[in-house]
Parts: structure tokens; C-alpha cells; sequence
């Protein structure tokens, strides 16, 4: 039996030595500094279980996750880390969260009270990292209600706040004055909590590593930067050009067909040929991840030449014309999503620019249905 890898001709190819160069890059920009990767989201749609074996390779032990479930998943793949799991939860995850040797982070009292139960009752203590709302208005206690927060803490002795943290809105535009104001605050802070036996503080982001030094603290979680993408087109620091894309997106072209000029395509026919056209099949759709808003609106790049997809994008199946290749392409031919082939290049940023969305979805929609193959390890 193939493996599902073998037999898909959808594919992401995940391009470790690139993701060990953005690390690298980032770790000069910090320095000594922990620095503590984002994998939340399937490593933002790289696959986290290759993502993870991979940093702990590099000798990096603490990953952030959105939630206890992406947590298990990775304990159970036997990633030998420390998660510290960066959404908000309700109790009733609290003996999961304790069991999986979690570092939630927490910004209720119900929460804390909730752990150091588990904690207790498993005969173990727990860690925690409190989240202070600085100005990102999401999740978090307000600055003046954090000592009151760790006295209350004080008295739960299965749980150790062992860290404080912040969260940025806006450190990926030009304008840095919000976020100068944020880490002025979260300095503070800080400093109203020493005594308090606080290990760790940390708020910056992929955004703030290349352009709020300030913000490093004792530990930075960068994301999307890891992945070779840029936060924003707005980031000061140049050394945010030198970011390598991880990951390319690639399918096969599977039928080629002559179609005569004023003929309707896919559903709907919003689109008809105005010539005679050579249109191919890709495997490839909204079920993978392509998503529907792009019909007519992207190219893929089929033997070194931008090609436009043409018709609705459907589940599983996409159209694009050849017309150019005429004679040239064959079955078979590799078709890039996302990625560079020859001279020419489609990045995420050129998708979520059609799309009027981040790069930050783009990839992190690529549907669990898309194998994640390493390559360049």
C-alpha cells in the first residue's frame, strides 16, 4: 500500500535547511536571549510534528501552541518539550493542561485555582505564565491588577507563576509608537512584581525581533518569521529580506484539453475563453486549502511560466491556461502554488494580496489533506 505522501500529487514540501537559517537569523537578532518558536496552528501549516523534531535537533526545547489539544498531539509524537499553550482555556482542562506538563498561560483566577487543584491531586506542581493586557484588548488582567493576581497565586502552593508576558497588536507597522508605549508599560510591571519570584518575561513577537529591541526581555516567541515570511511589508529592520520561504506548495497537471474561444468554465462559467485555449486539470482545490476567492485571480507557474487559473476553483480541482505551452506541456508537469520554479516566483504574500487577507492564512489554510514532505534536511 503507497504511502499517502507517495499517492497524493498535491503536495508541500517543507525546506528544513531554510527554516534552520531563519532560525539563525533570528537567534543573531536576540542573541543570548531564550528564544521559544511559535508552532501554533500546524506550525502555521508546515506540519508541527516535522517542525518540532526538527528545533529539537537544533537544541530547542520550549514551543508555543494555541491549546492543551495541540499540545497531546505533539507529546504523543513523542516531542520531548515544554508547550506553553497560548490561549486562553476554560477549568475543565486543567487536569489535561497538569498530565501533558503544560505552562499555561492564565488570566483569571478561576483558572489558577483550577490548575493548582489538578496540580495537587496529581501530586505535582504547575507552572504558569500571566498574561498582562498591554493594549492588544484580547486576553490578559490590566497592569494595575497584577501584584493583587500573584498574591492571590501566592497562596496556591502546587502552582509557580513562572513567567509574565504581553502581546503586541501593531508591532509589524511602521508607526512604533503604540508599541513603544506597551513595553514602557510592561517594564512596569516588571518592576512592581520583583519579589514575586517571576523566572521569565517575554512579548516579543516576530515583528518586535526584527524592530523593537526593546521588547526582547529574557525570552522572544516568533512565528511567522520562522517560516521565512515577512510579518508585514512595513518592517524597518532590513535583515527581514534575508527571511527564506520554508514552504513551497506544488500539485500536477493530470488532463489537458483544446477548448474553442467563448467556451464557459467550472461552475458558474464566470469565466469563458476569448481564444482558443489549452486548459489544464490540477488536483487541487478548496478542500486543500486554495481558497474559492482566488478563482481567476492567481497564476501558477507550469514549466517556468506564470499560467492564469482560470474558472471557479472548485473542492478538489482547479483549471488553468496553457494556452502559452502549447506544445510543450505534458501530463504529468509539475504546477507551483507557492513557490519558485525556474526564474519566476508566486509567494504567500502574493495569494493573500489577491485575497485582501496575511500571509498568516494563506498558509496556515493548507488543509491536513496536503502532505508535508521534508526536504533539505
Amino acid at each position: 500500500m503507497p504511502q499517502p505522501s507517495a499517492s497524493r500529487l498535491t503536495r508541500a514540501f517543507i525546506h528544513l535547511d531554510r527554516l534552520t537559517h531563519n532560525l539563525r537569523l533570528l537567534q543573531q537578532q536576540v542573541g543570548e536571549r531564550a528564544l521559544w518558536p511559535v508552532i501554533k496552528g500546524n506550525a502555521y501549516g508546515h506540519g508541527a510534528q516535522i517542525v518540532a523534531r526538527h528545533l529539537v535537533r537544533l537544541g530547542y526545547d520550549t514551543f508555543g501552541v494555541a491549546d492543551v489539544h495541540e499540545a497531546i498531539e505533539l507529546n504523543e509524537a513523542g516531542i520531548d518539550a515544554t508547550f506553553v499553550t497560548l490561549s486562553a482555556t476554560l477549568p475543565e482542562h486543567s487536569e489535561a493542561l497538569v498530565a501533558c506538563g503544560c505552562e499555561p498561560v492564565v488570566c483569571t483566577l478561576e483558572m489558577v485555582e483550577a490548575l493548582a487543584r489538578a496540580a495537587l491531586k496529581a501530586g505535582r506542581r504547575v507552572s504558569v505564565h500571566l498574561k498582562v493586557d498591554t493594549g492588544m484588548g484580547r486576553v490578559g488582567i490590566r497592569p494595575n491588577e497584577v501584584p493583587a493576581f500573584l498574591e492571590r497565586c501566592r497562596a496556591l502552593p502546587a502552582l509557580r507563576v513562572r513567567g509574565l508576558m504581553s502581546h503586541f497588536p501593531s508591532a509589524d507597522e511602521a508607526d512604533k509608537t503604540f508599541s513603544k508605549q506597551q513595553i514602557e508599560q510592561f517594564r512596569r510591571v516588571i518592576e512592581a512584581t520583583k519579589g514575586y519570584g517571576i523566572e521569565v518575561c517575554h512579548m516579543a513577537n516576530s515583528a518586535a525581533v526584527f524592530d523593537l529591541p526593546d521588547s526582547d526581555f529574557d525570552a522572544v516567541r516568533p512565528g511567522i518569521a520562522l517560516y521565512g515570511l515577512r510579518p508585514s511589508s512595513e518592517i524597518a529592520n532590513p535583515r527581514v529580506q534575508e527571511l527564506k520561504p520554508v514552504l513551497e506548495w506544488k500539485t500536477r497537471i493530470t488532463f489537458l484539453k483544446e477548448v474553442p474561444a467563448g467556451v464557459g468554465l467550472s461552475y458558474g462559467h464566470v469565466f469563458h475563453t476569448q481564444r482558443p485555449s489549452l486548459i489544464a486539470t490540477v488536483p487541487v482545490g478548496y478542500a486543500d486549502g486554495l481558497n474559492r476567492s482566488l478563482s481567476n485571480q492567481l497564476d501558477l507557474l507550469v514549466r517556468g511560466v506564470r499560467c492564469p487559473q482560470v474558472g471557479r476553483i472548485t473542492m478538489d480541482m482547479s483549471l488553468i491556461d496553457v494556452t502559452a505551452l502549447r506544445g510543450q506541456a505534458e501530463l504529468g508537469d509539475e504546477a507551483v502554488i507557492i513557490g519558485r520554479q525556474r526564474n519566476e516566483e508566486v509567494t504567500a504574500d502574493d495569494l493573500a494580496e489577491s485575497l485582501g487577507t496575511i500571509n498568516y492564512e494563506v498558509v496556515t489554510a493548507i488543509t491536513h489533506r496536503v502532505p508535508r514532505v521534508v526536504v533539505g534536511e
